[in-house]
């Protein structure tokens, strides 16, 4: 198979196993995505589903959010690790979109990126999810599999992007980068992987990634 073979039996499988693609992160609309996703950076997102609840009850819009103060924030999303850091992000980027968006979120990536604590994959998660911009945000699962699949050899995520960009049509981005994400949460895992339930590294994985499975996997004598 060639690359873009590979690729279209990704689309293709993907579409098959994941026909709907739900989003992750619960919200309501680009705001609460944007702090949902911001409270999503190393940690899962069924412990952010959890709190967010909380911290949105008290302020779902920046005008709300500006009313309290960065310790309580960073009270509540203790939880979610790396509080400090996000609590001010938060805050801060609350004051932005009141003073310079009229308390809306922008809809570009360079003016979501210059936004406290958001970064490239942040801004693009908002701008797939809540506006339909086709971006590619990767995580560890898709830096993963792409490697895996030798879609990729990104030693990075940047490279591992600009590959995926390269190979998947733009009308697939905004599902296809979720479908692999549910794909290698569920049938491809870093840790516990059994390749018997891995149907698309059964049948395009790289040769080294395959070879290093089954050294592993021959029991010792």
């Amino acid at each position: 198979m060639t690359k873009k073979e590979r690729a279209q039996f990704v689309i293709q499988t993907l579409k098959e196993i994941y026909p709907t693609v739900p989003i992750p992160l619960d919200h309501k609309d680009a705001y609460t995505l944007l702090i949902a996703v911001l409270l999503s950076a190393q940690c899962t997102d069924v412990r952010v589903n959890q709190i967010t609840p909380i911290l949105f009850a008290k302020a779902d819009n920046p005008y709300d959010m500006v009313k309290m103060s960065i310790e309580e924030i960073k009270e509540i999303i203790k939880p979610c690790g790396l509080s400090p850091m996000k609590s001010k992000g938060i805050h801060g980027l609350s004051e932005i979109l009141i003073e310079q968006y009229n308390g809306q979120v922008p809809q570009s990536f360079e003016a979501l990126e210059a936004l406290p604590a958001v970064g490239h994959k942040t801004a693009s998660v908002v701008m797939s999810q809540a506006f339909g911009v086709p971006a590619f945000p990767v995580d560890t699962h898709i830096h993963r599999l792409m490697y895996r699949w030798g879609l990729s050899d990104g030693k990075n995520v940047v490279q591992t992007e600009k590959d995926a960009k390269a190979l998947f049509p733009k009308e697939t981005w905004n599902d296809l980068h979720l479908q692999i994400i549910y794909y290698g949460r569920e049938y491809s895992p870093a840790r516990g992987w059994n390749l018997d339930n891995d149907i698309i590294t059964k049948e395009i994985g790289r040769k080294s990634v395959l070879d290093d499975y089954y050294k592993l996997a021959k029991p010792r004598k």
